[in-house]
């Protein structure tokens, strides 16, 4: 009865505000109104009450480069190194990421059609990323990715190399890109870099002295550089982030944590190991006991009989440090700390000791995905652009490419290719080999995609099995026999 009171009036004052007379209203009095009612709904999250007041204390709408201002980012860089300096854990992690991601560095295959002409290419830019240790900077690259958030590299000539291609790779620490007298106001640059209209980089400012340096004399010197020249190698969580912080970061309380309980059990055990005994007596207070010195220290001999005062016995403290549950808190809290890497446990711990062969299979599959994830990136982010600086370079030096590659143009020079990374051992090789013999019968896979995944060209590999079973049939070796044999032995036979 209510509700429809209240439709009647919200009508009646619609038709008053429109100006309908009143013969209109006497017509339409008898047609139903349908009043809108707000729809109201809650989300649990979003509710503050005195229970959660502090924990979402710090929970704020800064937009992604808003939060990731350079004070935040140097609070973070200088926490999360001085982690892995300290930290075995932390240090161990982010070696083992690095290898694991990099290991001794990508290969390029040419796809240009010209078997010949691929050959030396390969060949030259293989020399060229020796020379100036190109596998060594990768590594150094990721590491710093975990633990500072970013890194720069400036893409600059070093007549001094022992590669004819004089270009050099230059790793620069994320502390050193910045813009001591960014005005508040600029809307198209951030700390270090600066963009156009459509969001592309068009340069960096690189400071003339890295700010930790001792020697720094003033911040405000930097280098105006091309944004052709640099490669920018970060990830961004959020949209509209133009810098990176630290892999670590949300594991660097953890890690603060896993110290402290660790110092405080050794601090507990050495404490207990102090005292050889205590004395005590079961004589009520003022009771047949002698009177001992409270506190007082007694010199213990080894080997000797001791005579307590009457009413006194002795006792040693109990071997209570560790805990039984200190095994079973750094199991948990490394665990935590190895998920925002998307690494397996027994990876973090370098313990295994706790898994089987499926559930060790089963970890490792999301490792080793975020690991390819971490490859391609670096193959379009870092290695795409070093591997054209480097062909543009190459193609001005006599005799080091095929005389094809030079008459080209410049937009041409992009040649297709793809990069061959380190594969992964299998934990059962057998499993693996009859595995691959199956996908290979089936159709379902191919040579080409067999070899990458132990981190081989395939081309490269049928050439030199060419190349091997030529040699055994000038020295008279089966390679039939050979493989038989091999299968026999496989199947037990």
């Amino acid at each position: 009865m209510l509700t429809r009171l209240v439709n009647a009036l919200a009508a009646a004052r619609a038709r008053h505000d429109s100006g309908v007379p009143d013969a209109a209203d006497t017509a339409n009095a008898a047609t139903p109104v349908i009043a809108l009612r707000p729809l109201r709904a809650r989300y649990d999250a979003a509710v503050t009450t005195d229970g959660n007041r502090r924990h979402w204390a710090n929970a704020d709408g800064l937009s992604a480069d808003s939060a990731t201002s350079p004070e935040v980012r140097r609070v973070l860089r200088n926490r999360a190194r001085y982690e892995v300096a300290n930290n075995s854990y932390a240090r161990g992690i982010v070696c083992t990421l690095a290898n694991d991601v990099v290991g001794t560095g990508p290969r390029l295959q040419m796809l240009t059609g010209d078997p010949d002409a691929d050959r030396r290419i390969e060949a030259a830019f293989n020399e060229w990323a020796c020379a100036v240790s190109l596998a060594a900077k990768l590594r150094t690259m990721r590491m710093a990715r975990a633990e500072s958030g970013e890194n720069f590299v400036l893409l600059a000539r070093n007549p001094r190399h022992a590669s004819p291609v004089q270009l050099d790779v230059r790793l620069i620490e994320a502390d050193q890109v910045a813009t001591p007298d960014l005005r508040a106001t600029d809307t198209t640059a951030i700390d270090g870099i600066v963009f156009d209209e459509v969001g592309n980089p068009l340069e960096y400012h690189v400071l003339k002295q890295h700010p930790g340096d001792l020697r720094w004399v003033s911040g405000m010197q930097y280098d105006r550089i091309s944004a052709d020249v640099i490669v920018h190698y970060f990830r961004a969580d959020r949209p509209g982030q133009s810098r990176g912080i630290p892999d670590i970061t949300p594991a660097l309380p953890l890690f603060a944590q896993l110290r402290r309980f660790t110092l405080a059990v050794i601090a507990a055990a050495e404490t207990a190991a102090d005292f050889a005994g205590v004395l005590y007596t079961d004589a009520p207070a003022n009771g047949e006991a002698e009177d001992v010195e409270p506190m007082d220290a007694i010199e213990l001999e080894q080997r000797m009989l001791l005579t307590m005062p009457g009413g006194w016995k002795m006792a040693q403290l109990k071997a209570e440090q560790p805990a039984t549950t200190y095994g079973e808190f750094k199991r948990e809290i490394l665990n935590e700390i190895a998920r925002c890497l998307s690494m397996p446990f027994n990876v973090a711990a370098g313990n295994s000791s706790g898994y089987n062969y499926a559930s060790g299979r089963l970890d490792h599959q999301t490792y080793f995905k975020s690991i390819r994830i971490e490859q391609a990136h670096i193959e379009r982010t870092v290695l795409d652009r070093i591997f054209a600086a480097w062909l543009q370079e190459a193609v001005l030096v006599e005799g080091l490419l095929p005389q094809s590659m030079r008459t080209r143009d410049a937009d041409a020079r992009r040649e297709k290719h793809q990069w061959f990374w380190d594969g992964t051992e299998h934990v059962d090789p057998a499993k693996e080999a009859n595995a691959q013999a199956t996908r290979l019968a089936s159709r379902t896979t191919s040579l080409a995609r067999e070899y990458a995944r132990q981190g081989l060209d395939w081309d490269a590999e049928l050439h030199q099995i060419a190349k091997e079973r030529e040699l055994m049939a000038s020295l008279g070796i089966a390679p039939a026999d050979m493989n038989s044999a091999g299968r026999d032995e496989g199947r037990g036979r």
